[in-house]
């Protein structure tokens, strides 16, 4: 998995709409995305471009390498995301 988001996504959709894999999920029209707090990174899809980030305005997105350490769950929990 090349970039994580974390809880302090605002599901603005803004990265997904950027992304250029479509690996960015929940959007507004599926129907996870009302019960969601945040959106996941497919770590299967990513491509580690970087777009995302450049557009995510709450800092909410993390290469899995840096992503800090009170925040390291947030790699599996995107990861869960997509096992279903």
């Amino acid at each position: 998995m090349a970039y994580v988001i974390t809880d302090s996504c605002l599901k603005d959709v803004l990265c997904a709409d950027a992304c250029p894999t479509d690996c960015i999920h929940p959007k507004k029209d599926e129907p996870q995305f009302e019960s969601v707090s945040q959106m996941y990174v497919d770590p299967e899809g990513c491509i580690d471009c970087g777009a995302c980030v450049s557009v995510c305005p709450s800092n909410s997105i993390f290469p899995v390498d840096d992503v800090p350490e009170e925040k390291k769950d947030f790699v599996e929990k995107n990861v869960k995301f997509y096992a279903n």
